[in-house]
């Protein structure tokens, strides 16, 4: 069958709210670590896909579902050992305050219920994110990126501008000024909240920052804000479904990399490999007093097979040093992307860490005026052209996003940058 037969079939199947990758759409039927291929077999270096962390079909991985699948599955209701020995092989991941896990089945699962959470432990309901944030699509969590107007304005909710260093009201002034600056930005948000009689619950914070361009905040910017959220009576939510998982090189938490104690982590999509399993980490407290509250169950959450997979993927991060990977091959591949940066004016700048990059890239790098998403589909499309999978982020849709499994290795970053090379030297 052809592209186009299949693409047809599925706009007469599927929702129109489906969209595809490309130009052209993609139809990916094989994986296998870093690689997709094609229904003709071509072969995809794939610099896109956070969600299979240790490797597309990765064997580890897949024995353990399989091995789990074909004995039981079943909720939690039942008591299992898969399930306490993944809480424990999680927990202990972090730092010792942290120690009770609630498993669910995606991240927008995982940041509502710790919405829930942190109202019910402060008694407030406000709650403030970057500007352009994304953490989910249930209606709670879904409201909290405002680029999406379907679902209305709500006066429990503030958004602050995110600490974007290139660009942005404070952008170009020193390290400490930024710092404090871009945090002032967060008693703006509470201001407001208060001026509608509302108390606040949480902050929520992805310290990853993909969709506002995968940004590194200045000095001690995270602790600020912080201090800030605690000091109005609300709570420190840590979106990790981008950060974590080792995402950023060097910890194996976005938090950590700042310096920051969450009060709530919320994790999702590389805990998986692929397959949908996500989970709250709290301090016993404050899982103690939402219990007297309220009560949480999830059919599916933590069930036995989604545990082992879980597990899994933490035993082959572990096995296979992937943290010290992604740290070691985030540094190669930052290299690569500065020279690139030498070459090409339309690189407005490279901002990440580990195995997470974005390129705001710009049609004018005087103004810093963004290029167009229209721009970016076409570059993305062309490194598809090129063997290469990457995507694109950021508040104005400008930021080309490097994002590989965690088993990326050096000859892979190469092969991803000589393909941009020869992408951009076609864009002039």
């Amino acid at each position: 069958m052809t592209n186009d037969a299949l693409w047809q079939r599925r706009k007469n199947a599927l929702s129109p709210t489906y969209a595809h990758f490309y130009d052209e759409p993609l139809n990916v039927v094989k994986g296998d670590g870093v690689w997709l291929y094609d229904e003709t077999g071509s072969k995809y270096l794939d610099c896109y896909n956070n969600v299979v962390s240790v490797g597309h079909c990765n064997p580890t991985v897949v024995k353990a579902l399989c091995d789990q699948a074909s004995t039981l599955n079943t909720h939690t209701r039942y008591i299992h050992e898969n399930v306490v020995v993944l809480a424990e092989k999680l927990a202990a991941k972090f730092p010792e305050k942290l120690d009770t896990c609630i498993f669910v089945c995606t991240g927008t699962e995982a940041n509502d219920l710790a919405l829930q959470m942190a109202r019910c432990v402060s008694g407030n309901k406000g709650v403030i994110v970057t500007d352009a944030a994304y953490h989910g699509n249930s209606t709670v969590i879904g409201a909290m990126d405002q680029r999406r107007k379907n679902f209305g304005q709500f006066d429990w909710l503030e958004t602050f501008e995110p600490p974007n260093t290139y660009r942005g009201p404070h952008a170009g002034k020193d390290e400490g000024e930024m710092a404090s600056l871009y945090a002032s930005e967060v008693d703006k948000a509470i201001a407001k909240l208060a001026g509608k009689g509302i108390s606040l619950a949480a902050a929520m914070l992805d310290l990853s920052f993909d969709s506002n361009g995968i940004l590194i905040p200045p000095g001690d910017y995270a602790n600020l804000v912080a201090d800030k959220v605690r000091a109005a009576g609300g709570l420190v939510i840590c979106d990790e479904v981008q950060a974590g998982y080792c995402r950023l090189g060097e910890y194996w938490w976005g938090f950590e990399r700042y310096g920051v104690m969450p009060d709530i982590v919320t994790i999702g999509k590389p805990m998986g490999a692929g397959h949908p399993v996500a989970a709250i980490v709290t301090t016993r407290e404050i899982a103690r007093k939402f219990s007297e509250i309220d009560r949480y169950f999830n059919t599916f959450g933590g069930n036995p097979v989604s545990a082992a997979v879980a597990a899994a993927v933490i035993d082959e991060i572990d096995d296979r040093k992937l943290l010290e990977n992604a740290t070691d091959v985030g540094t190669y591949l930052q290299a690569g992307l500065e020279k690139l940066a030498g070459k090409y004016s339309f690189i407005g700048n490279i901002q990440g860490a580990g195995l997470f990059w974005g390129l705001d890239l710009v049609s004018d790098p005087v103004s810093k005026t963004p290029m167009s998403d229209r721009e970016l589909r076409h570059i993305t499309t062309l490194l598809k052209d090129e063997g290469v999978l990457m995507g694109y982020t950021g508040r104005y849709n400008n930021c080309l996003k490097i994002r590989p499994p965690l088993i990326f290795s050096k000859e892979n970053a190469d092969q991803a940058l000589s393909a941009m090379d020869r992408v951009f030297r076609t864009l002039g």
